[in-house]
């Protein structure tokens, strides 16, 4: 029996390195911008999400009471949700063994040429200066947990438009920002969403004024990096 069990598993064995190997041969399953580059950051912290990290992240944001309030509410509903129990089975992610917050630099960067070069590379493989100067109004760029460049043509920032990064837009807009800031998908809404509401970083605000056209598109680019 334990010879015949022996048997199976290295036949089930062979047969998914097979299958991986003419995977690889045919390029399906291949992703051309699944690359990763040498880590270099500002602050990686433990891996994992507490009341503490959660505190952490607020405090080298500079945020307001009242945004440290709303992530460790959301924390505890996090904790407080059940998994969704509908689509793709979910139980097993661990969620001690993610990193919720990683700073890749000390600042914000408006001139593509002062990004740090190892960031800026990447950037220059996924093709988002060429993008930026022929099609795009306007650009962020986010690595890791903060948005690391940004821009916004010159006519629409006389036109009012605002195209901030969201920790800056919290500094400078504060009133408008907590009047609409978790409204379409509220922390309570699932467990995910209150994972996203206590640890969130980065991420684009958008203020275009009634009557103001933008013709091309402003557009926001994620990259994680991180293994």
């Amino acid at each position: 029996m334990a010879n015949r069990l022996k048997d199976q598993n290295t036949n089930s064995y062979k047969a998914r390195s097979e299958a991986r190997k003419k995977i690889q041969e045919s390029g399906l399953g291949s992703y051309k911008e699944g690359f990763s580059v040498p880590e270099n950051y500002a602050y990686k912290p433990q891996k994992g999400l507490d009341p503490d990290v959660i505190k952490t992240i607020s405090r080298m944001k500079a945020e307001p009471e009242w945004m440290l309030n709303f992530r460790l509410h959301a924390y505890a509903t996090f904790l407080e949700k059940k998994l969704p129990t509908w689509g793709a089975d979910l139980s097993k992610i661990d969620f001690a063994n993610i990193y919720y917050y990683i700073k890749p630099v000390e600042e914000k960067y408006t001139s593509w040429g002062d990004v740090p070069q190892e960031i800026k590379t990447t950037f220059d493989r996924l093709g988002i200066p060429q993008a930026e100067r022929e099609h795009l109004s306007g650009v962020k760029a986010q690595y890791e947990s903060e948005v690391v460049y940004g821009s916004l043509v010159k006519e629409l920032e006389d036109q009012g438009v605002v195209f901030l990064d969201t920790d800056t837009a919290l500094k400078k807009y504060p009133d408008f920002f907590k009047e609409w800031f978790g409204k379409i998908v509220p922390a309570n809404d699932n467990k995910f969403a209150a994972l996203n509401s206590a640890a969130w970083s980065g991420g684009s605000f958008i203020y275009v004024p009634k009557g103001v056209q933008v013709k091309n598109p402003l557009q926001a680019y994620f990259r994680i990096n991180a293994m």
